[in-house]
């Protein structure tokens, strides 16, 4: 198994689990543990690169929260000791990559639209705290639609309590883009009004995964339109620690989206840095840092 086999076997269950999965996270730069709040396969984005496929039914339908809590202890628990570096899929994760370093809320959908949200993000903080890992940190991997719900904001503020970041999804700079992106009734300035009142609390780290569209990259106007909306989030008070700029690293949705190359993430990078004054960090579609 090569490294890229690695960093983009990305399946949503190790062994028996149902809700919590190891990944060997490029982004995370070690081990990640996933904890899926959408088992159902349901989004609110339907974007044209998710590799999640929708058209199966899943076998799990509800979060059964004692089985999640418990897979997550579990895997902390085979993480931490090293055990999980003695399985097949992970016997040849570099030494330097053998670290805990996250809980993600992640998965197969939107995981903010998950109801109990706050609660969940409260129980596996608790977890989390109770194994003294206060340097592990608790992260979100969200589209950023549901930031104005309560629930969310509870949840926001309990991230905030445990060494929380929150990777809020922004990929496009003009209502037309994001639409043929995304696929989602909800209109691009929600997404930008949320990401903004969140910032204005609390540094957030866009994730930007740009792709050639039917052997199309980005045009100039929407890489520069979409450095237009980073602008006008830290003009209003709103903080980004970094942009991710990354590319299709995994089989997508629709056969027409493939990566871009890697010169081309480079000059997004270079772009972003540039107008923005942000700092960008590229993800190639080799899936190799």
């Amino acid at each position: 198994m090569t490294e890229k086999d690695l960093f983009t076997q990305h399946q949503r269950s190790y062994e028996a689990n149902r809700f919590v999965y190891p990944v060997l996270s490029r982004r995370s730069n070690g081990i990640s543990l996933g904890v899926n709040l959408n088992p159902d396969k349901v989004c609110n984005f339907d974007c044209i690169y998710c590799q999640v496929n929708r058209t199966s039914q899943s076998e799990t339908r509800f979060i059964e929260t004692d089985q999640l809590l418990g897979e997550l202890q579990e895997m902390l628990d085979l993480v931490i000791s090293g055990e999980i570096y003695k399985s097949p899929k992970f016997g040849q994760v570099p030494s330097n990559l053998r670290r805990l370093n996250d809980i993600a809320f992640s998965g197969d959908g939107e995981p903010t639209t998950y109801k109990n949200f706050d609660e969940i993000v409260s129980r596996c903080a608790e977890i989390k705290q109770r194994a003294d890992l206060n340097n592990v940190k608790l992260v979100l991997i969200t589209n950023a639609s549901m930031f104005h719900r309560p629930s969310v904001q509870r949840g926001l503020k309990i991230l905030d309590e445990h060494n929380g970041e929150i990777w809020a999804k922004l990929e496009a700079g003009t209502q037309e883009y994001y639409q043929q992106i995304e696929r989602t009734p909800i209109p691009l300035q929600q997404i930008l009004d949320n990401i903004t009142a969140a910032a204005q609390l609390r540094p957030l780290v866009i994730q930007a995964l740009f792709m050639q569209v039917g052997g199309v990259s980005p045009p100039p106007e929407e890489l520069a339109a979409f450095c237009d909306r980073l602008n006008e989030i830290t003009h209003a008070g709103g903080q980004i620690k970094s942009v991710q700029v990354y590319t299709v690293a995994r089989p997508p949705t629709e056969s027409y989206v493939t990566p871009l190359k890697d010169a081309e993430v480079d000059t997004i990078v270079e772009l972003v840095t540039s107008r923005s004054g942000i700092a960008a960090t590229a993800y190639y579609g080799s899936a190799v840092d």
